[in-house]
């Protein structure tokens, strides 16, 4: 009996020695609309859209050219969305999966591939949002950034995305200011040039 006993702590000192070798990292949580949302632009990948400005309040410059999206480089957490503005191609949205929501920014780029002296600034989720919609309120960097910019009336900046079967909207909203770009998703263009820092 004894003979058994000790048999049994050996065995399960080994167990619990193989059992402390296995190593898994952190599960990447998230919510089912969120996930929905996403899942939506991802099957969109390597497709380029046109779109139009349907709202600009502010009567925006820089702004006239065709404009495209491009759902270019899609991975299980991140999608990367240049948008392109004629041969304006400093734009790219990422949008990433966080464990805690989804965060927006904004990587703008100067021709030569060097970071914008603004650039990186967005939002994060704040609540579950639709599985067409998602809202990325400013966050605590975009603030500073917009702040040392001086243009602190941007910190109230909510960036939306709506996504539907025939239409990908970009909304920005904020007190006395709105602008939207809308773009036909029945209707696919060809493929723009990588954006401005990114490879081919």
């Amino acid at each position: 009996m004894r003979k058994y006993v000790i048999t049994t702590m050996i065995c399960g000192v080994f167990f619990a020695a193989a059992q402390a070798d296995i190593v898994q990292p952190a599960p990447l949580v998230s919510v089912a609309s969120q996930d929905a949302f996403f899942n939506q632009l991802k099957a969109l990948c390597g497709k380029a859209f046109g779109g139009k400005v349907s709202v600009d309040t502010a009567k925006t410059d820089g702004f006239s050219g065709p404009l495209v999206m491009h759902v270019r480089r899609c991975s299980d957490t991140q999608l990367q969305i240049p948008f392109h503005v004629g041969d304006d191609h400093s734009r790219t949205w990422i949008i990433s999966k966080t464990g805690s929501g989804l965060s927006l920014k904004h990587d703008h780029r100067e021709e030569d591939g060097n970071y914008a002296a603004s650039t990186m600034y967005g939002g994060h989720t704040q609540d579950a949002g639709w599985e067409n919609v998602q809202s990325f309120p400013a966050d605590p960097y975009s603030k500073a950034l917009f702040v040392k910019s001086g243009i602190p009336q941007s910190n109230s900046n909510i960036w939306q995305m709506f996504i539907y079967p025939q239409q990908f909207s970009y909304r920005l909203v904020r007190e006395g200011r709105e602008f939207r770009v809308d773009f036909d998703l029945t209707n696919p263009v060809a493929a723009p040039p990588a954006p401005w820092g990114y490879a081919d």
